[in-house]
């Protein structure tokens, strides 16, 4: 091992691997953030194409809330990591759309807009609806009780009518869910308080606001981040603890304890340990950027979000060719009130696609594929929104391949395992998971994971 030694070792400087830096090295813990790729982010970064910057992950930041509330768990979170909420100028979402089948059903941020919808929608049900929200404002969203019953029967409590139940499924299960075909009771309440209860948000400039705030914030802590500095295996001590990382180049870094937000599946290979096949992730995206000549509610597109099934019967699966078009999200990036975010209009479109299929290809294959795939995308959205193509000025696109090249997911499983670890723990004493496979959710999510993983397993520890 190397004479260096560290409080912490911190495996991936994505949301929770900087939140759990920032909250360690606040108390003066010796703590490195190690990734293997030059930008920090995760799944949550930016890129530059033709001198554009582009975001990759964050479509909406959830849970957010007035500045004058104080108790939830945005308002927390920047308490713990001592981050003015100034500093990330957030503007709130204009509206969003779940549209199943022929029904559709708005919301904005808090329940009114959609309690309207339901009512209007469904009115029959809207007294099932009040109970169902009054009985997820009950429920404690910081406890550690597991309940991974089934949403949908479980919403059948409350609703009886199955289209309902679906339009609620289908954002809660994009946003979130690594199941196939289904939601654990426990991530719906976590996401329809986050979502619809609370809202929807995007820092003034995309991603790049939130993650310079958070770089700044641990380097100003005394942290240390260290890019290009992908980790080969976790060491482990005779008793078989975890005591240190093996970089890709053969250095050797000595620490008391090892947070890894690299993923269930992915930190168990670093440890040797073998997977089980339930607990491999096969959920996986392709995801368009189109960049408009002009703003996106000026071609008629108000929506921030719009969630879609075309079926009243929504197959949240992996597919069995390269995509699935018949559900998806598209997202206008420059719909949020408060902010004009400059003249170009941007929309995203997200659809399940299958990584194995997308593997398979050799690179002629794989670049006729991508042409191919992304005009089905952006139809499908036309189809439910708004075609992007006739003012589309740039544009991108990411397959599963692109999620594993840069994240390490194996099968480019963006919520990675469908088994997670509450307590973050995965039987290797001193190792603690992080981040999604932890069971956390979105980017406040992510950023919580980070800092009670640092607070319960050092810095509490430590108190002892």
């Amino acid at each position: 091992m190397t004479n260096e030694r560290y409080d912490a070792v911190v495996i991936g400087a994505g949301m929770s691997g900087l939140a759990a830096g920032i909250r360690l090295a606040q108390f003066d813990k010796r703590v490195v953030v190690l990734d293997r790729h030059s930008l920090w982010g995760g799944l949550n970064s930016f890129y530059k194409r033709g001198g554009r910057r582009f975001d990759t992950g964050l479509h909406a930041l959830t849970n957010w809330v007035p500045a004058t509330e104080k108790s939830t768990p945005l308002p927390k979170l920047l308490r713990q990591l001592r981050i003015p909420r100034e500093e990330l100028q957030l503007a709130e979402q204009s509206h969003s759309i779940v549209k199943v089948g022929a029904v559709s059903l708005e919301f904005g941020n808090g329940i009114g807009r959609l309690e309207a919808s339901v009512a209007h929608a469904f009115p029959r049900e809207i007294d099932g609806f009040r109970r169902l929200v009054s009985a997820i404002q009950a429920h404690d969203p910081f406890s550690d009780v597991v309940d991974a019953s089934s949403a949908r029967v479980r919403l059948g409590e409350w609703l009886r009518d199955p289209l309902l139940i679906e339009c609620l499924i289908v954002p809660v299960a994009f946003y979130g869910s690594a199941r196939e075909d289904e939601v654990e009771w426990d991530l719906f309440v976590v996401l329809f308080r986050s979502m619809f209860l609370e809202g929807l948000a995007r820092p003034m400039g995309g991603i790049k606001t939130l993650l310079d705030a958070l770089k700044k914030r641990f380097l100003d802590c005394g942290g240390i981040l260290r890019m290009r500095s992908g980790v080969s295996r976790i060491v482990r001590d005779a008793h078989g603890a975890a005591c240190g990382v093996q970089l890709d180049d053969g250095e050797l870094l000595a620490c008391e304890r090892v947070l890894s937000s690299a993923g269930r599946v992915e930190t168990q290979r670093l440890c040797d340990v073998p997977p089980q096949p339930a607990e491999v992730g096969q959920l996986s995206f392709c995801e368009t950027t189109s960049v408009l000549s002009q703003p996106t509610r000026s071609l008629g597109h108000t929506a921030t979000m719009v969630f879609f099934s075309t079926s009243e019967h929504f197959a949240y699966r992996r597919p069995a060719g390269l995509i699935d078009t018949t559900s998806g999200v598209v997202c206008a990036s420059d719909n949020y009130a408060h902010h004009e975010f400059g003249e170009a209009g941007i929309v995203r479109v997200t659809c399940l696609a299958n990584h194995a299929v997308w593997s398979g290809l050799d690179d002629e294959a794989y670049a006729a594929a991508k042409t191919q795939v992304a005009q089905e995308m952006l139809a499908a959205a036309g189809r439910v929104a708004l075609d992007p193509r006739p003012w589309t000025s740039a544009f991108d696109m990411f397959t599963p391949k692109t999620i594993h090249r840069y994240t390490g997911h194996v099968n480019g499983a963006v919520y990675g395992s469908p088994v997670k670890a509450r307590d973050g723990s995965i039987g290797v004493d001193k190792l603690h998971l992080i981040g999604t496979d932890q069971g956390t959710l979105g980017i406040i999510g992510s950023l919580l994971s980070g800092v009670t993983a640092a607070n319960r397993h050092i810095l509490m520890a430590n108190q002892r």
